[in-house]
């Protein structure tokens, strides 16, 4: 492996598995299909909604011919961003890529063991009475949005820095 890479891979390993330990540990040990709504903070609460699709929502497919494409479909993003972390020049690409790559692979586990992704984040403000929810995430989803985070700062910060190959 070459050097350059493994701060990218570390990055990977460690979003794949907290991602997946957390909805292991919710699904499982803690039970939270069967909880509903727990509140933990005012703004935060945990509840279990099985995403059929994929970001937000999008392409929502029970079918297994349908999950099937989404997982080839996934395979084929991660097989991309790999060659272009391979490829990236700064640190900062290297990391923000091997953290998509992780986010990506732990929702695909998901889909593979479960057929649906588990997201059961659900951040929300109430505001004059009126409560407004976020879409319900996971510990992967977070990966994806702070490594596509560290991409655009990435090239704002050098001028040949986070290119796509």
């Amino acid at each position: 492996m070459h050097p350059a890479l493994r701060p990218g891979i570390v990055a990977a390993l460690i979003t794949v598995a907290l991602d997946q330990a957390s909805k292991l540990w919710l699904i499982h040990g803690y039970g939270l299909g069967g909880r509903g709504v727990v509140p933990v903070l005012p703004f935060f609460d945990l509840v279990l909604a099985w995403n059929t699709g994929i970001s937000y929502g999008w392409f929502q497919t029970e079918s297994t011919l349908g999950q099937a494409i989404l997982l080839v479909i996934k395979a084929a993003a991660v097989v991309a961003l790999a060659i272009w972390m391979a490829r990236s020049n700064t640190r900062l690409a290297t990391i923000g890529l091997g953290l998509i790559i992780g986010g990506a692979i732990g929702n695909a586990i998901d889909r593979f063991a479960y057929g649906a992704v588990a997201d059961f984040a659900l951040l929300h403000a109430q505001i004059g009475g009126q409560r407004y929810n976020w879409y319900v995430f996971n510990l992967a989803d977070v990966a994806i949005v702070a490594g596509v985070l560290g991409l655009l700062y990435d090239s704002f910060r050098a001028p040949d820095a986070a290119k796509a190959p």
